[in-house]
């Protein structure tokens, strides 16, 4: 039974673990992205949010905080400066898991854990779907056919002259 059995072992012992999501963190902090699998995702996501979440505020408290989890000094470093600058707005959910399929040898699902900030295509498609919504614009909404069908016989006007 799994009483009380709060995050996934991912079938390894206590230091090997941390070692691995220590790693792992390292890595994505320095890469932006890593391929892995789900289920490692998912407990890399629960190891690295409140490790961003401190980097978000520069004090030596903080820095020694983190460096005691990741232990490599070029990703601390990374994180404090280019890292925190681009999530000081967003109040959590700093990490995006992408399902990719399954992998050959295993059938392990397999998936891409990114930082949110970093993915510029999807901030991309993001902005450009982002509309302002009014209580007018549900007024344009039911007179945009009408005015299609008005523009349609003058378009066509055009070309004939």
């Amino acid at each position: 039974m799994r009483h009380n059995k709060k995050f996934n072992h991912l079938g390894r012992k206590a230091a090997h673990r941390n070692a691995m999501l220590s790693n792992m963190a390292c890595s994505l902090i320095m890469h932006k992205h890593i391929s892995t699998t789900t289920a490692k995702a998912k407990a890399l996501r629960v190891y690295i949010e409140p490790l961003l979440t401190k980097a978000k505020e520069d004090t030596m408290a903080n820095r020694r905080l983190v460096f005691s989890e990741l232990k490599q000094k070029e990703a601390v470093t990374e994180l404090f400066k280019n890292v925190a600058e681009k999530i000081a707005n967003r109040p959590g959910g700093y990490t995006r898991i992408l399902r990719t399929g399954f992998r050959l040898g295993d059938a392990a699902e397999m998936c891409i854990i990114e930082l949110v900030d970093y993915n510029e295509n999807m901030l991309k498609e993001a902005k450009a779907t982002q509309k302002k919504s009014t209580r007018r614009s549900r007024k344009a909404k039911a007179d945009a056919p009408k005015a299609e069908e008005a523009e349609a016989p003058k378009a066509e006007e055009a070309k004939a002259e």
